[in-house]
């Protein structure tokens, strides 16, 4: 994940955010939320944002656009390209393992599809985060992409957060995946929030809050 956007919120930043877009966008999508999270400056932070690779997107006519993982049919857990997810899941994680060599603490999330697969990395066997935050995502069949859910992921601290009236992704996969992360013994904070599929400020105050006591820790 070499090809993306960088943030800094001071100088010399001694942790690392890696954020992951929606389909169909880029890294410059989250790029403008970065001030409104307000990170102090002793706890300095490098925004990462990556750029998805363009695909073609079955669902969307076979459009070339930027997505880490084709969707062969509008159903969230059964219409993946699995071994797509696969793949981006591999390349996060080998991001984490890179990133660990120079900052202190290296933190994943992201929104939509980009939750996705910051979520299943962060619970499947590999290099494991400091913490992760899911916004408006769900999480697939980790057998079907050919991982294994890590006991590792105990304690992990998860931010999940999901919109009430979400058309793209109905809530009701959001708390499947709370489920999940309840069920390996995550440190989760879930939220849910009276937007669709977006986020509002409520949600990043509440993105803040946590953040700052994962980089604290």
């Amino acid at each position: 994940m070499t090809d993306s956007v960088c943030v800094d919120t001071a100088a010399q930043p001694q942790h690392c955010v890696v954020w992951l877009h929606g389909l169909g966008a880029d890294g410059h999508d989250f790029e403008p939320i970065v001030p409104e999270l307000a990170i102090p400056e002793h706890q300095a932070v490098r925004f990462i944002f990556p750029h998805a690779p363009v695909r073609p997107v079955t669902i969307n006519g076979g459009m070339q656009m930027r997505a880490w993982y084709d969707f062969l049919s509008l159903a969230p857990v059964r219409g993946e390209d699995y071994a797509q997810v696969q793949e981006s899941v591999i390349a996060l994680q080998q991001t984490i393992t890179a990133l660990r060599q120079e900052y202190s603490k290296v933190v994943i999330g992201g929104f939509s599809q980009g939750g996705v697969v910051a979520g299943t990395a962060a619970l499947s066997e590999g290099a494991s985060p400091d913490g992760v935050f899911v916004l408006s995502a769900y999480l697939p069949d980790f057998h079907r992409a050919g991982l294994t859910l890590s006991a590792e992921a105990a304690d992990l601290p998860v931010f999940q957060a999901h919109g009430v009236h979400d058309p793209v992704i109905p809530v009701a996969f959001g708390r499947a995946a709370r489920e999940t992360f309840e069920e390996a013994g995550t440190a989760l904070e879930y939220e849910e929030y009276m937007m669709e599929h977006n986020v509002c400020l409520e949600e990043i105050r509440a993105l803040r809050t946590w953040l700052l006591k994962v980089l604290a820790a």
